[in-house]
């Protein structure tokens, strides 16, 4: 990629949206009012606002290396207290995709330096779903299970904290689970039960 291309995209683009409506970055300049937090993957090939179709301002998104949803993550705590309480968003989705790096690396039983701590967190989402993913022969087919799994507690990570169970309680704030199937560009609902995942443990963060 020649970096001196990016700008010329860039005339090109601001060319574009001008012709379309010449009033388009004037109405960008007046603030967002999102009604969608997006947490996915740092992944380059996964765009969040492209694979749903949406535009500047419709949608509120965090990335960062398997959608992670850690409490002691200042910058994902911080964008979802900043989307709930502030922006009022209505949804919240934690997409993972197949053939996710970060997940696969977790797989690996090896020293993986400064990244070791964040994998741990997968690791620990595996440890917990061992008894069905060691059950499963095909390793591809594992490795797709895990990234469900990570996607779904991670929902459960954003289901526990304060702000969004307040939201709920007060507006009815829905958490969604999805997953990008890279090979077929498909988004996937994983339909995850919330309320059976979470009647054994709420009674232990549960805040309000």
């Amino acid at each position: 990629m020649n970096i001196k291309q990016i700008f010329k995209n860039n005339d090109e683009w601001i060319s574009e949206k001008l012709k379309t409506d010449k009033k388009y970055f004037e109405n960008l300049y007046l603030g967002q009012s999102p009604e969608i937090l997006y947490i996915g993957c740092s992944d380059s090939r996964v765009s969040a606002e492209e694979l749903m179709g949406v535009k500047p301002g419709e949608v509120f998104v965090h990335r960062n290396i398997a959608n992670m949803v850690s409490n002691i993550d200042l910058s994902a705590m911080s964008v979802v207290t900043y989307a709930v309480t502030h922006l009022k968003v209505k949804h919240i989705i934690v997409c993972g995709h197949y053939y996710c790096g970060g997940v696969k690396a977790a797989m690996q039983s090896s020293d993986l330096g400064i990244l070791n701590p964040w994998l741990r967190n997968i690791r620990d989402v595996y440890r917990l779903h061992k008894d069905e993913l060691n059950f499963i022969v095909n390793e591809e087919e594992k490795y797709k299970r895990l990234v469900e799994l990570n996607v779904q507690e991670q929902c459960v990570n954003v289901i526990k904290t304060s702000d969004v169970q307040k939201a709920y309680s007060e507006r009815q704030l829905t958490v969604h689970g999805w997953v990008f199937d890279i090979k077929t560009g498909k988004l996937i609902d994983l339909k995850i039960d919330f309320d059976n995942i979470l009647k054994h443990i709420m009674e232990i963060y549960r805040i309000i």
